[in-house]
């Protein structure tokens, strides 16, 4: 396990120094003014010599190579920069921030997971009934379904036209999100949440319902209906611990299609979490922090993708004593 977790964090280095070269080209070549985009209208009524200053400040003079290894240089020792946004460190921002956002992101990744997992065992032990098709439809919509507009309609459902949920915001509006009771916080997390589960249901769903029937109608499944087994004590007995392993699968790789749906969800309930702040800084080209939540959101998934690694080879023995990696 240890040489496993040795390898995987020597991948993860490598992938992380791929990535943060890329999106600094990315960003270098982006047509973007990041004057004008910082200062809005305010830069037009500016001399060329404050644009000028402010350039050199910045250091956007400087050769593309040159800025990347002073970026890089004051990454290694854990120096992420100041957001010109928010004038604050970049870590405290995505500090401030990342919690919020994780509260949402756990919220759906478990609601998702435990609905999609049991909407998928019901369809494929009650295969070809109506039970079976409504499911199926309902993950059929879902899956092509957007986020944002989703997040729209919940929107204006429950808080528009039913004037039950919160029409923005993760705490009351004047109170901030530490000083926010429990209640008032999960009241506010609760659209977004919904948003991001509703829509992460259908792959789960549907990928389990297909496992499920691979199990039925295999040979041990036909064995033990030979010998009066009925179908649920197949699904309990035999098909749980056969599609428990491809569920996780499925649920911990939906982990970068979690953070973009939560980047999507953020801005239409202007939820204060990382996918807004993201936005932000790539709309006011604040390169700082955008570079600083490209490096943390792959973080976020490399993790999510190891703990899933680890996972298998406690669930499935196989793994574990094979010693795949």
């Amino acid at each position: 396990m240890l040489r496993y977790l040795a390898l995987k964090g020597l991948h993860g280095a490598v992938l992380l120094a791929g990535l943060a070269v890329l999106s600094f080209v990315l960003v270098s070549l982006s047509p973007i003014d990041p004057i004008r985009a910082y200062l809005g209208d305010a830069a037009t009524r500016m001399s060329p010599e404050q644009k000028a200053r402010i350039a050199d400040r910045w250091g956007l003079n400087d050769p593309a190579p040159l800025r990347f290894s002073k970026w890089a240089g004051r990454l290694l020792v854990g120096d992420f920069g100041v957001s010109r946004i928010f004038n604050k460190p970049v870590l405290q921002v995505i500090g401030e921030r990342f919690w919020v956002s994780l509260n949402l992101m756990v919220s759906a990744w478990l609601l998702s997971g435990l609905i999609g997992f049991g909407l998928g065992v019901l369809a494929g032990a009650r295969r070809g009934s109506g039970l079976d098709r409504c499911i199926r439809l309902y993950a059929y919509i879902l899956a092509s379904t957007p986020a944002f507009w989703l997040g729209m309609v919940l929107l204006v459902v429950f808080s528009v036209k039913l004037g039950v949920a919160p029409i923005c915001c993760a705490s009351p509006v004047g109170v901030a999100y530490a000083e926010a009771t429990l209640g008032e916080k999960v009241r506010h997390l609760a659209l977004p949440a919904l948003t991001l589960s509703i829509i992460g249901v259908a792959n789960i769903a549907l990928h389990t319902r297909q496992k499920l029937l691979e199990v039925l109608e295999s040979d041990f499944a036909l064995f033990a209906r030979a010998q009066g087994e009925t179908t649920w004590g197949i699904v309990r007995h035999h098909g749980l611990r056969n599609i428990l392993l491809p569920a996780v699968t499925l649920q911990f790789a939906s982990f970068s299609e979690l953070f973009g749906g939560a980047v999507l969800a953020e801005q239409v309930f202007s939820y204060p979490g990382l996918g807004e702040a993201t936005v932000l800084a790539g709309l006011r080209s604040d390169v700082p922090l955008l570079m600083g939540l490209v490096l943390f959101s792959a973080v976020f998934v490399f993790v999510g993708n190891t703990l899933a690694d680890v996972v298998y080879r406690w669930v499935d023995p196989r793994i574990r004593l094979g010693g795949g990696t």
